[in-house]
């Protein structure tokens, strides 16, 4: 048993939480308090196809580690791969949702709105990129036959943050494109 890095990855998840509480605060705090818009309303709209993907890609990496658990390394391989994608398609879509706003609506620097915004959707999109990282190493590890059936725990550890990062988005779009609006 991997006690050290279970461990390690909720202490890992319990100081991130900390950090998103911050900015979810500070956004919660600053809403309608700009005294120039846009305002949300004005700018946003409901990322509903992200929003899916990103939720789907929990389901996804519980396939994986479950093939990877009967010791189906390639078909693990797979679904982590689909799990990659799942993630890569929910940030593009942020991605071109914020080349939307900086390009059609500048927000970035305009208002709390804009500073606040950027900072959490930004904090949550840096850390979809760490999870696409190591997701991305299990694709090579498993299509390479570097995983293998006994280091299921290594890549549970590891599915755990993608799930906090899928549970952070779930906080982030109820804060931000719901109760911000």
């Amino acid at each position: 048993m991997n006690e050290r890095g279970r461990v390690g990855m909720i202490c890992l998840i319990v100081a991130e939480s900390s950090l998103f509480a911050v900015f979810v605060v500070a956004y919660l705090f600053y809403i309608g308090k700009s005294l120039n818009g846009p305002y949300p309303k004005d700018v946003l709209e409901l990322p509903i196809f992200n929003t899916v993907c990103l939720l789907a890609s929990s389901v996804t990496i519980a396939v994986a580690l479950r093939a990877l658990r009967t010791g189906a390394t390639r078909r693990s391989g797979v679904w982590f791969l689909v799990t990659v994608v799942l993630g890569a398609v929910f940030l593009a879509g942020t991605a071109r949702e914020w080349y939307r706003l900086i390009v059609g609506q500048p927000t970035i620097g305009t208002n709390l709105f804009g500073t606040t915004f950027y900072s959490l959707v930004g904090l949550h999109a840096s850390h979809v990129i760490v999870g696409l990282v190591i997701l991305s190493l299990l694709c090579v590890f498993s299509f390479s036959g570097a995983l293998r059936r006994g280091d299921v725990e290594r890549a549970e550890i590891a599915s755990w943050y993608w799930h906090f990062v899928d549970g952070v988005w779930i906080v982030v779009f109820t804060v931000v494109y719901l109760v911000g609006r």
